[in-house]
């Protein structure tokens, strides 16, 4: 009788094991989806129109157009350079000061305006563009066309190939515990025939069933994001510049979708094993 219930313990350490690791691989996807939309979001909010002021411009005038970009609903942030914080920068990137031999500060007073993520395409930017250079005062606007063009490509691509990654692995993870849970519902087929040659229900048979797969899923999920959350931490450790990134909604989204994932999987993949067998015939058990 030991050696028997050794070998149930075993099969279930089996189970969770297998369902720990299919559940560790799909939160990780979903990790590295969110994380790619969250860098996404980062990128297109460094994405900057430069307004160039003419010299002329008065501080009143000044308040007036920052006070009519906050209004606006693409605008994230709006940050002043004056004449001569365009000209130290200029003088750290070039190694020498432009107005020595020239004899004044040919660079102009600015606004760089930071656009909200949604905001920050092709089109979105050309009509924003037009808009900007009609309701200020700038003698010229700039932005990097191409740059915003190449950018959006390579997110959209990324975006499509993990989106069609964390699809496959979801069928693959259905599967695997499917098959999984299966294998431990097999070994006590004739325990389920006896139980219904004998005229228990079919609910009360399944409910132990049930509730051991939803037991795997919540042992296995509840290791899959423990390590999931170590992984992370290693993260920080190697680059702390991963927390901008990696927020604290992102962890709670991953570990919340692994545990749902793990519960909901593990139930519906026990229910359908365990009917499996209450619809084979006495005979069928044998051969199955």
């Amino acid at each position: 009788m030991k050696k028997r219930t050794g070998f149930f313990h075993m099969q279930a350490l089996t189970s969770c094991i297998s369902m720990m690791l299919v559940l560790l691989l799909l939160g990780a996807v979903v990790f590295f989806v969110l994380t790619a939309r969250n860098l996404s979001t980062q990128v297109k909010e460094n994405i900057n129109i430069t307004l160039l002021l003419s010299d002329d411009t008065k501080a009143s005038d000044l308040v007036s157009m920052q006070k009519t970009l906050k209004q606006k609903l693409y605008i994230k942030s709006i940050t002043y350079n004056s004449k001569e914080d365009a000209l130290k920068e200029m003088t750290q990137d070039m190694g020498a000061d432009p107005s020595e031999f020239l004899g004044t500060n040919p660079l102009t007073a600015s606004l760089e305006v930071g656009l909200k993520a949604d905001y920050a395409n092709k089109d979105s930017i050309a009509w924003i563009a037009k808009e900007l250079k009609q309701t200020t005062k700038a003698i010229d606007l700039i932005y990097q066309k191409e740059w915003v063009e190449t950018i959006n490509q390579w997110i959209a691509k990324i975006s499509l190939i993990l989106l069609v990654l964390a699809g496959l692995l979801t069928f693959v993870s259905f599967a695997l515990i499917n098959n999984t849970l299966r294998l431990s519902v097999y070994s006590k087929r004739f325990l389920i025939n006896t139980m219904k040659l004998v005229g228990a229900k079919w609910s009360f048979i399944r409910r132990p069933f049930l509730w051991k797969g939803v037991c795997l899923g919540l042992i296995a999920a509840i290791v899959a994001d423990g390590l999931l959350y170590a992984g992370y931490q290693g993260l920080i450790q190697v680059e702390p510049a991963l927390k901008e990134i990696v927020t604290i909604q992102t962890q709670i989204i991953v570990a919340a979708a692994v545990l749902i994932c793990g519960l909901f999987i593990s139930l519906i993949c026990a229910y359908f094993s365990v009917n499996k067998f209450l619809h084979m015939k006495t005979a069928d058990m044998y051969t199955a």
